[in-house]
């Protein structure tokens, strides 16, 4: 049986600003959920929060872009976004960026990862989530677990893994995209990749088989909305060992802070800290960056977990560095390279005060 396991997120209203869920909103999307797996529509689910973001995360035979599927995750949202109307909540339904569900939650608001997959004997999954992030987060990370036998000692030392994997690459701004092969591309991978506000690692599959090894999701929203409505906050599925890289391989490039653009009114870059789920409730001038990650075995279907694959004191000088480097980050304040450049100011509040000022710029 081929199942499909689908992450679906949407910043529905934060609890207090942008800090937090409030335990109401995922107790109403564990209700709809529930209610979708009485019916049959899906086989599993796990509701959780990252940030100010609603995680669902969903088993089922659909395939992926299935349109109940994400009708189911539409309705989940905005009975949320309802709730959080209620509850005054910050930004109440700030993803949803549509008035009706059009089919696909692609390109409304609402960030997607999705696989399908033949379990294997043992399926051990990955799932990851952001917040205060951009999409192209990922870009690195993925990079050290698929290609950097520093990082992956099963590129070197396990067969299965010396095909090399191959990486699919959205360009988000031209929406566009191109396949390259590692290892023999990895110089053309990398001028692509090094570049996250444009270039985004959409899908990794093994060269050994074929199969998929990791997706992730590469929504804009600024470019989606053509203005600065919140960071896009991004998720990703990886799957690993046997023809793919072990736990610890797919967790270790988390423990070193990469410095990444989001952070306050997405407007900042600053280290990505990986924490526990319980700490995943950003406040230091909105920050830093957080990212969770929690592990299932999938098995029939079923999501047995999860693991909270951060709660451990061997992240603690991962966290201890991100402090650092956040210190001296706003140490800047509004300068670069803490502010990001202006080519990537253009979706905030920039070109209001732009507007303003263009009758007192004079010819030189």
């Amino acid at each position: 049986m081929k199942v499909t396991l689908s992450v679906i997120k949407a910043d529905i209203g934060g609890w207090v600003g942008h800090s937090a869920i409030h335990p109401a909103l995922e107790e109403s999307a564990r209700q709809s959920l529930a209610a979708a797996k009485a019916g049959g529509l899906i086989l599993d689910y796990f509701v959780t929060s990252c940030g100010d973001d609603l995680q669902l995360i969903m088993t089922h035979t659909k395939g992926v872009d299935s349109e109940p599927i994400h009708h189911l995750a539409w309705d989940t949202f905005m009975t949320g976004t309802g709730v959080a109307k209620k509850l005054k909540l910050y930004g109440a339904g700030q993803d949803m960026l549509a008035d009706a569900f059009s089919g696909n939650v692609k390109g409304q608001g609402p960030g997607v990862a999705e696989m399908e997959i033949e379990e294997r004997t043992s399926e051990p999954v990955l799932i990851f989530m952001a917040d205060k992030t951009s999409a192209g987060s990922w870009n690195l990370p993925l990079y050290k677990m698929f290609v950097d036998p520093f990082n992956t000692a099963g590129l070197v030392i396990a067969p299965q893994l010396h095909a090399g994997f191959r990486f699919e690459i959205h360009d988000i701004r031209e929406h566009r995209k191109i396949f390259f092969d590692t290892p023999e591309e990895i110089y053309d991978l990398l001028m692509f990749i090094g570049t996250p506000s444009r270039f985004t690692i959409k899908h990794v599959f093994s060269r050994h088989d074929g199969t998929i090894a990791a997706a992730s999701s590469t929504e804009r929203l600024s470019l989606i909305a053509g203005k600065y409505v919140g960071k896009d906050d991004p998720v990703m599925i990886v799957r690993s060992q046997h023809q793919f890289p072990a736990v610890g391989e797919v967790l270790e490039p988390f423990r070193y802070p990469w410095i990444i653009e989001g952070w306050m009114r997405g407007s900042h870059y600053g280290p990505l800290m990986a924490v526990a789920q319980k700490q995943a409730t950003p406040a230091r001038f909105d920050g830093p960056p957080r990212v969770i990650c929690l592990g299932f075995q999938v098995s029939d279907a079923r999501l047995i977990g999860p693991r909270d694959m951060f709660d451990d004191p061997s992240w603690d000088e991962a966290r201890r560095e991100a402090n650092l480097l956040a210190d001296h980050l706003r140490r800047h304040g509004p300068f670069e390279p803490h502010r990001l450049p202006l080519e990537e100011m253009e979706y905030t509040t920039l070109p209001q005060t732009m507007d303003k000022l263009k009758g007192r710029w004079k010819p030189l």
